[in-house]
Parts: structure tokens; C-alpha cells; sequence
């Protein structure tokens, strides 16, 4: 993925940021709260495994203000902390205090997890975007450790459900149950009435339980007996899968794979991370117990709420519009592809680059922004034919031509 440069992210020489919002939604003026400050991250487990996805290091965040920059290519963005003065003008004291404690997120997943800042920015976005995200990886990078931590962090209630070949609809989404003392029946509630749902391997379920998943992403319902029952708000699901086993596992239709805001790949952590994580192992690190290891919550509902708000008032010039819609329709010119991206993949990347404008600390959205988000908010949105598939051409590859082809406005 290309990622712009790691400068001060918005200063007032910007050259695309706009004098009239063009694209921009009213929303409450957000209360003002004190976040706690950043933990300094320590590391991460074996259990669920070793972290990594491909991001330097970090600098712990300081709390008084943070910014964001985007990792290395393909694996979207990276929550640094701000320099002296590169704050910009125009963003407001209450802005600050918001991205501070989600900076606090930041540092408390990394009390369990090592060197995946990248994935936990990502997270972040989905959050504000109240999108849900699409975890890749090998057995043993930490992918279930990775959402438990976040669970641990956010004050929001949190379920799993482990998908497995015999999970049934009803054991998402809730069943009637007939009560013999009354003669009636009652709607028992399922693991999808939660805020934020770990789907963990959801390969590995029939589709039929699969879909039972898609009302409840896409509508924020459910519909048991032709009743619709709404979801609380936020409603975010986190699925994982494994990519290198085949055997016994159902692969996510295009129909469904398009409901996730992001798909974000978890590599193998390089070698000093994994050495963190031994170190942290050895001294008696248990990945089963997140509070021994000091996570603890440190931002709820509210903070999620105002910063949602302050998302949807990130101005869009029409000229980053067009960028962002001529990305999405390069992809199904491409030769490549057999399946380019919607105009769904293309209004979630315009909301996840607004949500990384905000993070970085801007009021506006420039072209660098849809850059950054471009890989995981259309990596899973595009098909390959097979011909291309069997030249060795991947999914990465295609947008990285794109992102290179579509000129940039000046």
C-alpha cells in the first residue's frame, strides 16, 4: 500500500484544504472530558500469538497531543505521537482530548499485544466509522488476543462466538423458546446483542450461519419470527480467518466480504517483536488473564460518540471526490479484475480517509488520506480472473497500479 510520507499532517500551507466544506454534516458540539493518559505499551502473548502487522515501531504516545501517520505499504495506518507545534490551527482543544484517549486505546491494547499499531489504528477507524473489520492471518499472530485487548480497553460490552460447522443461525442471532409455565414464547437473546462482536473463524461456518450475520451487519437488527429486534449502537463486528487452511472451511461470498469497512492481514511478526514477546512470556506474561496485565478500560461510548461527531464534520473538496471515485472506477477497467469496486467500496473510502483526516489531527481530507486507505478499505472488494491469478497477480498489486495510474489533483 502506499502510505504518504510521515510529515506533520496538517499544517495551514496544506494545498488541498478546502475553503467550504464540500462534503460536511452538522453534528453536536462535543462536551469537553479529560482522557486518561496513554499507557506505554509493553507486549503481547503466545496464546492467540505473536503480533505483527507491517509497521515500525512507534514512539510511545504522549498524552498531551497525537497524531496519526500511515505504516509501510499495504497495512494502512500508524498512531504516532504529534510534534511540537505541528497541530493545526483549526482543530479545536476538545479534537485533542478525543484523540488522546483513543490514543489510550492504543497503549492499553499494547500491554497484551507487540507491534500491531497499524491493525489497532485500523480498528480505531472501523469504530468511528461504526464499520466492522475483516482480520487475515496465520494460526498464532494474535488475532483473537488483538480484539480481546481492544474489548478490554473500550468500556463496551463484548461477546465471542467461536464459528464452528455445526454453529446454527439461531446461535448467533437469538431463537424463540417456548416457556411451559406461561404456554408462550419468548425471544432469548443471542451473542449478537453486544457492541462489539468477535466473530472468530468465520470461515469455518456453513453460509447459512454466515448470513445469519448479514441483517444484523448491514441493518443493525436482527429479524427472529418476521419481528425486527434493533442492535445496541455502537454494533461492530470483528471476524477472523485463517488464509493457509482450506480444508473444512467455507470462504465469505463477495455479497458478505463487501459488508466489512476493512479487511486488515496480520504478518508474522519480525524478530524483535518476537523476542518482546517471549521476554514478556518469560516473565510470566499470561494472555488468558488481560487484567493482570494492566488493560484496563480507558474510553466508552461517550468518547466514541463525540468523536463520531466530530468525524462527519471533516470537510471533502469535490476534487478529493473525484480522486476517491476515480480510483474505485479504475478497478473495474482493470484487465486484472473480474469484479471491481462498488459504489459501497467507494463511499467506505471515503469514510475511513475522513476518520484518518480526523485521527491525523485535520479538519479536511486530502488525496494522501485515500492513499492510506485505499488497500485495506478495497482489498477485499476486487476479484481477480483467474488468468491473473495464475500469473501470480494479486489483489495488492492491482491497487497499487491504480493508486500509481489515477492522477492525483493538484
Amino acid at each position: 500500500m502506499t502510505t504518504p510520507d510521515d510529515t506533520p499532517a496538517a499544517r495551514p500551507a496544506e494545498p488541498y484544504r478546502p475553503a467550504v466544506p464540500a462534503v460536511a454534516t452538522p453534528a453536536a458540539e462535543p462536551d469537553r472530558a479529560t482522557p486518561p493518559p496513554p499507557g506505554t505499551a509493553p507486549v503481547e502473548p503466545a496464546t492467540d500469538a505473536a503480533p505483527a502487522p507491517p509497521v515500525e515501531p512507534v514512539e510511545p504516545v504522549e498524552p498531551a497531543e497525537t497524531r496519526m501517520s500511515t505504516g509501510p505499504t499495504g497495512e494502512g495506518p500508524t498512531l504516532r505521537p504529534a510534534r511540537d507545534g505541528a497541530g493545526p490551527a483549526d482543530v479545536t482543544a476538545p479534537s485533542r482530548e478525543l484523540r488522546t484517549a483513543l490514543a489510550g486505546v492504543r497503549g492499553e491494547v499494547g500491554k497484551a499485544v507487540v507491534g500491531q499499531d497499524s491493525a489497532v489504528t485500523s480498528l480505531l477507524i472501523a469504530l468511528l466509522c461504526s464499520g466492522h473489520v475483516l482480520l487475515e492471518g496465520v494460526p498464532g499472530v494474535a488475532k483473537t488476543l488483538l480484539v480481546r485487548a481492544l474489548g478490554a480497553s473500550l468500556d463496551l460490552a463484548t461477546k465471542r462466538v467461536q464459528f464452528t460447522p455445526d454453529l446454527m443461525p439461531g446461535d448467533v442471532t437469538g431463537s424463540l423458546v417456548y416457556d411451559a409455565r406461561t404456554a408462550e414464547f419468548s425471544f432469548r437473546e443471542g451473542p449478537v446483542f453486544t457492541n462489539l462482536l468477535l466473530a472468530d473463524e468465520i470461515n469455518r461456518t456453513p453460509p447459512k450461519t454466515q448470513a445469519s450475520l448479514l441483517e444484523a451487519m448491514e441493518e443493525r437488527q436482527v429479524s427472529v419470527d418476521g419481528v425486527p429486534r434493533p442492535l445496541p449502537s455502537p454494533f461492530v463486528v470483528i471476524a477472523t480467518q485463517n488464509p493457509v487452511e482450506h480444508e473444512g472451511t467455507y470462504p465469505l461470498p463477495e455479497a458478505q466480504l463487501d459488508r466489512f469497512l476493512l479487511k486488515v492481514v496480520l504478518p508474522v511478526p519480525d524478530r524483535d517483536h518476537e523476542i518482546e514477546v517471549l521476554a514478556r512470556h518469560a516473565a510470566g506474561f499470561d494472555p488468558r488473564d488481560l487484567a493482570a496485565a494492566g488493560v484496563h478500560a480507558v474510553a466508552g461510548e461517550d468518547v466514541l460518540a463525540r468523536a463520531r461527531a466530530e468525524v462527519r464534520r471533516v470537510q471533502v473538496a469535490p476534487e478529493v471526490l473525484g480522486y476517491a471515485v476515480d480510483v474505485c472506477r479504475a478497478t473495474r477497467q482493470s484487465p486484472s479484475l473480474s469484479l471491481g469496486v462498488s459504489p459501497r467500496g467507494a463511499t467506505a473510502l471515503l469514510a475511513t480517509s475522513r476518520a484518518w483526516a480526523w485521527l491525523s489531527g485535520r479538519s479536511y481530507v486530502t488525496p494522501d488520506d485515500v492513499k492510506a486507505l485505499a488497500h485495506p478499505t478495497l482489498r477485499h472488494r476486487v476479484q481477480l480472473r483467474p488468468e491473473a491469478e495464475l500469473e501470480g497477480v494479486t489483489a495488492e498489486s492491482v491497487l497499487s497500479s491504480v493508486l500509481a495510474s489515477v492522477p492525483v489533483p493538484r
